[in-house]
This record gives C-alpha cells, sequence and structure tokens, in this order.
C-alpha cells in the first residue's frame, strides 16, 4: 500500500504543479489557437477561388513554412539560455540570447527574401513534380511568393518578442497581440481578396496583401509594449550588438544541433509534401493543405506543452534545483499520455467543419481533407509525447538528443523510404502519409533511451559563466 503511493507522487505532481503549467500552455495554445485560425479563414477565402489558386497559395505556404520554423528553431535555441538566465536572475544572460536570437535571425532573412524575390519560381516548381496541372500552379504561386517575401522582416521580428516574453512567463502579451493581428488579418483579406468596400478584387495577391498588413501591426505593437515595459531582457541597440563572443558560440554550438534537427525534419516534411503532391492534380494539394489547415487547429497542443516544458524545466535547472528537475520532468511526460489521448478527440470534433469551410473544392480535394483529419487525429497521442521528449532535452541543453532522434530515422528510414514508395507503389498520399508518421514510434524510443542518460540535468548559467 506504501510503496503504491509513492509511485503515485512520483507519476503524479500537486495540482499546484498543473496549475502553473496550464498558467504557461493555454495562453500559448490559444495564440497559436487564433494564429491558426487566421490560416483556415485565409484558406477558406482562397478555397472559394478554386483548386489551382488554392494550391498555388499552398505550395508557397511551404516556403513560408521552412522560413518559420527556421525563425521559431532560431529563438528556441536562444531560448534555452533565456529561461535559465531568468531562472538564475542574469539580465545581462538574457540581453546575450537575445541578441543570438537576433543575429542568426537577421541571416535567416536574407535567405528568405532571396527565394521569395529572387529564385520563387525555380524552388517552388520542385513542389509539383509530376503534378498534372504544375504550370497553371505555379503561376499563381509566383505572384503569392513575391509579396510575401515583404513579411521576413516583421515576422523575424515578432518572433523573437514573442518567444522571449513566453520564455520568461508573460505569456498573456504575445496572445493579445495576436488576436489583433488575427482582426486585421481577416478584415483586409475579406477585402482585398473579393474586392469588398469598393477595394479591387485583387484573389491571391489579396491574401498576401492582408498577411503583410497584419505582419507590420503585430510586429508594432511588440516593439511599443517592449520600448514601455522593458522587461528583462530589453536592450537599446547598442546593448544588441555588444555580443560576448564567446558566449554566441557556445549558444551557437547548441543552436546548431537544434537547428540541424529541425531541419532535418523540415527537409523530410518538404520531400514528402512534394512527393504526395505528384500523386495526382490540383485535388491532391488542395486536399492535403486543407487537412492540414483545419489539423492546425489541435496542433496547437505541441507549441503549448513544449513551451510549458521549457519554462518550467529551464527555470527550474536555471536555479540549480536538478533533482526537482527530475521529478517534475516525470510529471510532464504523463501530462503528456494523458494530453495526448484527449487531443484525438479534439481533433475528431473538427472533421465536421470540413464541408463548411471547404466546401468550393471539388469532392475529391474534400475526400483527402477527410482522410487526413482523421488519420493525423489518431496520431496525435505519439505527436505530443515526442514533443514534450524534446522539450526536456532542450531546456537543460541536451540538442544533440533531437539531432540523433531526427537524423538517423530521416535518413535512414523516412528519405530512403518514401521514394521507394512512390517510386514503386501507386498507393494514394494518405496512405503514404500514415506510412512515414509510423517512423515517430521508433523516435519515440530512440528518445526515451536518450532521456534515461540524463544528458539534459544541466544549469547553463554555470556552465556558461566558467
Amino acid at each position: 500500500m506504501e510503496t503504491g503511493l509513492v509511485r503515485k507522487e512520483k507519476l503524479f505532481g500537486p495540482a499546484s504543479f498543473y496549475k502553473k503549467a496550464l498558467f504557461i500552455a493555454l495562453p500559448v495554445m490559444l495564440q497559436m489557437l487564433i494564429q491558426n485560425m487566421v490560416s483556415l479563414i485565409d484558406n477558406f477565402m482562397v478555397s472559394g477561388l478554386g483548386d489551382i489558386k488554392m494550391s498555388g497559395v499552398n505550395i508557397s505556404g511551404q516556403i513560408l513554412f521552412v522560413f518559420m520554423v527556421l525563425l521559431n528553431t532560431i529563438s528556441s535555441s536562444g531560448g534555452i539560455f533565456m529561461s535559465q538566465y531568468y531562472g538564475a536572475g542574469d539580465k545581462r544572460g538574457m540581453r546575450q540570447a537575445l541578441s543570438f536570437k537576433t543575429i542568426l535571425s537577421s541571416a535567416a532573412i536574407v535567405l528568405y527574401l532571396l527565394v521569395c524575390m529572387v529564385f520563387p519560381r525555380p524552388v517552388l516548381s520542385l513542389m509539383v513534380v509530376g503534378n498534372s496541372q504544375a504550370d497553371a500552379i505555379l503561376d499563381e504561386a509566383v505572384k503569392y511568393m513575391f509579396l510575401m517575401g515583404f513579411i521576413g522582416i516583421p515576422m523575424a521580428v515578432s518572433t523573437i518578442c514573442s518567444s522571449s516574453l513566453r520564455e520568461i512567463g508573460r505569456v498573456r502579451t504575445p496572445l493579445f497581440i495576436s488576436v489583433v493581428a488575427t482582426l486585421v488579418n481577416t478584415f483586409f483579406n475579406w477585402v482585398l481578396i473579393y474586392g469588398n468596400l469598393g477595394a479591387p478584387r485583387l484573389e491571391v495577391q489579396g491574401a498576401a496583401i492582408a498577411t503583410i498588413l497584419a505582419r507590420l501591426t503585430e510586429m508594432t505593437m511588440f516593439l511599443i509594449y517592449i520600448a514601455m515595459k522593458r522587461p528583462p531582457f530589453s536592450a537599446t541597440p547598442r546593448e544588441l550588438l555588444d555580443v560576448d563572443v564567446p558566449l554566441f558560440f557556445r549558444m551557437l554550438k547548441k543552436g546548431a544541433m537544434v537547428l540541424g534537427s529541425e531541419m532535418l525534419w523540415v527537409i523530410s516534411e518538404t520531400v514528402t509534401t512534394a512527393l504526395y503532391n505528384g500523386r495526382g492534380g490540383a485535388d491532391v494539394v488542395s486536399g492535403m493543405a486543407a487537412s492540414f489547415a483545419i489539423a492546425n487547429l489541435f496542433f496547437v497542443a505541441f507549441s503549448g506543452i513544449t513551451t510549458a516544458t521549457g519554462v518550467i524545466l529551464g527555470s527550474t535547472l536555471g536555479s540549480g534545483e536538478l533533482d526537482k528537475a527530475r521529478q517534475e520532468k516525470r510529471w510532464l511526460m504523463v501530462a503528456g499520455v494523458i494530453f495526448g489521448v484527449f487531443m484525438i478527440f479534439v481533433g475528431l470534433l473538427t472533421v465536421p467543419l470540413i464541408p463548411l469551410v471547404f466546401g468550393h473544392l471539388s469532392d475529391s480535394a474534400r475526400h483527402i481533407t477527410h482522410e487526413m483529419v482523421i488519420l493525423m487525429s489518431l496520431f496525435m497521442p505519439p505527436w505530443v509525447y515526442i514533443n514534450v521528449q524534446l522539450a526536456v532535452s532542450r531546456a537543460g541543453g541536451d540538442t544533440a538528443m533531437g539531432l540523433w532522434v531526427d537524423g538517423t530515422t530521416t535518413l535512414l528510414l523516412i528519405l530512403p523510404g518514401i521514394f521507394l514508395v512512390a517510386r514503386y507503389t501507386s498507393i494514394g498520399p494518405v496512405a503514404m502519409y500514415g506510412m512515414v508518421k509510423a517512423v515517430d514510434f521508433v523516435k519515440i524510443t530512440i528518445a526515451h533511451f536518450m532521456l534515461k542518460r540524463e544528458h539534459w540535468v544541466r544549469n547553463l548559467t554555470d556552465s556558461a559563466r566558467a
């Protein structure tokens, strides 16, 4: 009886712990939900223009997706140190983390602008190899992609500000700013895509301009807030450029592994998406894209639980309470299992939205969307769990784990497997997606054994001062 009670205490934390986790996670999830609702509204409005135009917007969205992942990876790499320096009360260290994010994000912007404004068609053509309507889709995509280049700088600034605020536990401000940006985006979508209120009917270009206006609004609000409230990481331009070079390279060493892990994942996602898109015409591209627009409504679970894990463990490790961090890790892992099962039902509840939001798409496209949303809902438990595993490792600076997990599975299983399936079988895009995602169970197994080594149980603020 006594042993059972001890075991239960180890698996489940006190109510105050989960209240703290929810206080961090829920505003982040709500912020992501609002942002993804914008994407869904975009897709709803653009889908009214037909399969080809929606396909054009969505292959452009794949490039934007890569850029967003790159920015988020840079911010999360700096955020490993931001959270721990916050736990240690070290403002100078927090400013160094902010400088790290700013310098690497600037490099990412240059690459993004080259793709959007100099080489859009050659890059986008890789997303529709073998598609029977590739030329028509590319004509629409190039128009949209050029305009989307203008969101590079405001998106980078907003990502840096939003992530930094979340890493010190200020999660409500990013939420409020996202609400305002969402309203701006939705309003100008309605005005510019279809030409309401006397505005010209700009269709695909109208969707891009609405996004630009929303991102500019978001960036402006973040900068005003930071200038007025002066959070502990805030820095003048001179302080931002006063880089501690040895510390920068220590951050870069950790960040390079996170970046490598995320880029391997992005490459696998991009390659597999291109291969799905080659399984038919515009109906496949638009149907798959519509499914992700719906699924993003419940994918918010990932942002919430990874942010809560990073902030809680990062702060605990930064304050030197290593045994407490071990216990909190167990509580978070168990919570991840329960939360993942719960998210299956949340995902299935979004299925009825498909005919309401994407009624203008072809029957074939809607059928693909329906099958994909159900499949992704069923995959939520392993996806939530592996996100918690990776967040735990990164909270303590064990960025090598993610690289090993994604690197081995992507290079040895996913890419060779998907090319063989695409070359020698005729299975459809939904079955191909399910086969690729089954590899995530291998990822979970590798991550489980690597976490047992406890390379993540480290106070990075001590080593950074050394």
